[in-house]
């Protein structure tokens, strides 16, 4: 398999591997093992959600209601802490 790198990348890569004293190879395989392994987290994750809310075992909320009810307690927070 080949991997096509922008030459900025490729460059940081070339720096880390030097800095760390690995090959380039060995550094892509890793990142490429822990970012499947967390991509596969998340996909487990949004399943299980997924399958909570189809089964009616939690409510689903807004998403526009709940960042203006973040923003109300942001501006509130704010006035709180505004010097009178």
């Amino acid at each position: 398999m080949e991997v096509h790198l922008t030459p900025e990348l490729e460059a940081e890569l070339n720096e880390i591997a030097t800095r760390t004293g690995r090959a380039t190879d060995e550094l892509v395989r890793d990142v490429m093992a822990g970012y499947l392994e967390e991509l596969a987290v998340v996909r487990r994750m949004l399943d299980r959600r997924y399958d909570e809310i189809k089964g009616a075992k939690v409510e689903p909320i807004d998403g526009e209601a709940f960042f203006e009810s973040l923003r109300e307690r942001e501006d509130e927070l704010l006035k709180q802490r505004s010097p009178r």
